[in-house]
């Protein structure tokens, strides 16, 4: 009876301390990285710089059929304004870094204007106030578990670095 006492609080300590080192483990990782093989498709914003006026928002979670294509019609890439300002000549680009292939791709609040099985590009001339502008595109992943892309980001009247980072799993 003792013997399951103790056995049973070192457990719940290792399980305390596993968890604990998940906790700082997730909030080192800045939230850029995707739990494949789960529920729903819903869209998350990334955090960006305070000055930025946009978000980068794309697919938090998603499923993967037996080849590796991604299900629901593929992955959701694309920028929110915060702004009540207009911005001129915005385009949005996702670009593969790793193990990732990208299919048909369709815009929202744009149109896309460079699609190949790398790279897939969305220009809008005129991006209003707290619009959207995105891809859907079908995705292929070649290694389900480290794939990785980056995004890029032009336009007028912003002060927004170009590089806005990358998103995926794995190093």
């Amino acid at each position: 009876m003792n013997r399951m006492r103790t056995s049973a609080a070192i457990l719940a300590t290792a399980g305390a301390l596993t968890a604990a080192q998940l906790g700082v483990a997730g909030a080192a990782s800045a939230s850029e990285k995707p739990t494949a093989r789960t529920g729903s498709a819903a869209p998350s914003a990334a955090p960006r710089s305070s000055g930025c006026p946009i978000d980068i928002v794309y697919t938090s979670r998603f499923q993967i059929d037996r080849n590796g294509w991604v299900t629901n019609g593929g992955l959701y890439f694309g920028l929110k304004s915060k702004s009540t300002k207009t911005f001129k000549k915005v385009s949005f680009t996702v670009t593969n870094v790793k193990n990732i292939r990208f299919g048909r791709a369709t815009p929202t609040g744009g149109k896309v204007t460079r699609k190949t099985s790398q790279t897939v590009k969305v220009y809008d001339k005129s991006l209003a106030p707290k619009a959207k502008l995105g891809v859907k595109v079908r995705t292929h992943l070649l290694n389900t578990r480290t794939y990785r892309v980056k995004f890029t980001v032009r336009g007028d009247g912003w002060s927004c670095a170009v590089n806005q980072g990358t998103w995926g799993a794995g190093s």
